[in-house]
Formats: C-alpha cells, sequence, structure tokens
C-alpha cells in the first residue's frame, strides 16, 4: 500500500487503492485492464521501441523522484541472493555444491558489487518486465505504462530494474532495443557511460544467478517444475554478463562449478 501511495503521489500509474482492511488483508484496486506488454507485444511487435521508450522513461522519471524509505539492496544482500544457484541451483542438479567454490565466489563478488554497484540509491521495483508492465495508451506521458508487483520495492542502484527489464527471461528483448534503451537512459540521466555498462553487467549477473536459484528452488521445493523451462533463458543471459571485464575474477569459478543447463539437467530439477 506505501508503494503504491508513493508511485501514485509521483505521477505514475500504479492502482488506486479504494478501499483497504489491513486487519484481513484485502484491497480493493484498480484494474488496470489486460494489456500486459507481453500481450501487446505478442500481437504487435513493431510497437517494441515504443513501449520499451516508455517503460525506460518511467525509470527516469521514477529516478529523479524524492525517494522513499526502503530497505537498502545492499552488495551483502546481494551475494547472499546469487550464491542461491549454488545451493539451489547446482545442488538441485547434482545432489551437492562445492562449497570452496561458493567461498570464493561469495568473497569476490561482494567486492565487485562493493566496487562497481556504490553510490547513490533509487527506488528499485525489482521485478519490473513485461509480464508485471501494462500498456495504457488512453494516458499520457510516464503514466501510459501501469505497474504491478512492486511490493518488494528497495533501494539500489539505477541500473538494477533496467536490467529486469531488458533482461527479461519470460519475453527475447532483442539486442538492438537492448542496446538503445541502455543509451537512452543514459543520455537522459547523464550518467557516467562506462560506469553505468559496468553496473548493468554486474547486476545482471547477480540476478540471474538469484533466479537460477529461485526457478529451481521453485521447481525442487514447491512442486512448479514449469519454471525449468526459463532456466536456458536465463542462462543465456547470465553468459553474457560473465563476459564483462569487471566480473573476470568470478566468471572461471562460475563456469566451473554451476552445471549446463543441459536437457539432462534441466530433467533432474523437473522430477524431483
Amino acid at each position: 500500500m506505501r508503494v503504491a501511495e508513493y508511485l501514485r503521489s509521483i505521477g505514475l500509474s500504479a492502482p488506486e487503492i479504494y478501499a483497504e482492511d489491513t486487519r484481513y488483508g484485502f484491497l480493493l484496486l484498480e484494474d488496470l485492464g489486460d494489456d500486459l506488454f507481453a500481450r501487446v507485444l505478442k500481437k504487435d511487435p513493431d510497437k517494441e521501441r515504443e513501449l520499451y521508450r516508455a517503460a525506460t522513461d518511467v525509470l527516469l522519471h521514477l529516478h529523479q523522484a524524492p525517494s522513499l524509505s526502503l530497505p537498502s539492496y545492499d552488495p551483502s544482500l546481494m551475494t547472499e541472493l546469487a550464491s542461491l544457484a549454488f545451493t539451489k541451483y547446482a545442488a538441485g542438479i547434482l545432489g551437492t555444491f562445492d562449497e570452496d567454490a561458493l567461498d570464493r565466489f561469495e568473497h569476490r563478488f561482494a567486492d565487485i558489487l562493493h566496487r562497481e554497484t556504490s553510490g547513490a540509491k533509487v527506488v528499485i521495483l525489482r521485478d519490473y518486465h513485461a509480464e508485471n508492465l501494462l500498456w495504457l495508451p488512453q494516458r499520457e506521458g510516464v503514466k501510459r505504462v501501469g505497474l504491478l508487483d512492486f511490493q518488494l520495492a528497495m533501494l539500489g542502484h539505477p541500473a538494477y530494474d533496467l536490467v529486469s527489464l531488458l533482461q527479461d527471461v519470460r519475453r527475447d528483448v532483442s539486442a538492438g532495443i537492448e542496446m538503445q534503451m541502455i543509451n537512452h537512459y543514459i543520455s537522459a540521466s547523464g550518467m557516467d557511460d562506462h560506469d553505468f555498462r559496468t553496473a548493468y553487467s554486474v547486476l545482471g549477473a547477480q540476478r540471474n544467478l538469484r533466479i537460477l536459484g529461485v526457478f529451481a528452488r521453485l521447481a525442487t521445493e514447491y512442486g512448479k517444475p514449469h519454471y525449468v523451462d526459463m532456466i536456458p533463458a536465463v542462462w543465456a543471459h547470465l553468459m553474457r554478463d560473465l563476459d564483462h571485464p569487471a566480473l573476470v575474477s568470478v566468471a572461471p569459478v562460475l563456469h566451473e562449478a554451476l552445471p549446463r543447463p543441459t536437457p539432462e539437467n534441466l530433467a533432474k530439477l523437473r522430477t524431483q
């Protein structure tokens, strides 16, 4: 409720709360419709640039607005969540994980995050992608993007939600659109080009490592094997992120410790 009210107060299209019962956990919310970005783009792929430009402009608007008091998505927490790739993904396939490799990874990755993602923090929504964004063309400006699934909002680096938007495991975003939106964000925000692109890759690696672990856990512990189908896309994003020079100290550890998502390995996650 607090995040929804904050987003609306700065001119963004979060659902309006018409009535609330906090004792029993009920809300009566505005219905923003059914036009998720993913659905709109499936019907009309030519709208990709328009919709992603609008979503990037929402982030620029959000990051320039007065902030909200929220917990920080700091290097310690990010490292802990990235480690799920060892304890849930690798362990889910192999039955165990390399504890020495995990120790090396955590030590080195925390240092990288401290070095490359420091600085002023902004509100990050954390699940900012095509199945949580609604197209509202009858509205104007940044209000044309309806926002859902922001209850885990925290304070973090400005590149985080852009990674979430552009390295989307549920929908392939074209490489051209990814580059255009990164360029647009850097140009409009005035952030340092090299620093922002470095943080983008580092945070991409962090996010994709976390998702590997989360999807494996959903399959093996929560009876949701369909999440395994998205793991190859997560892996592809991770491998591309690990090519960045800033990650040279952890890339070999990850390549050695994490099993590739072969059909045989994915089958092990599905059948547990």
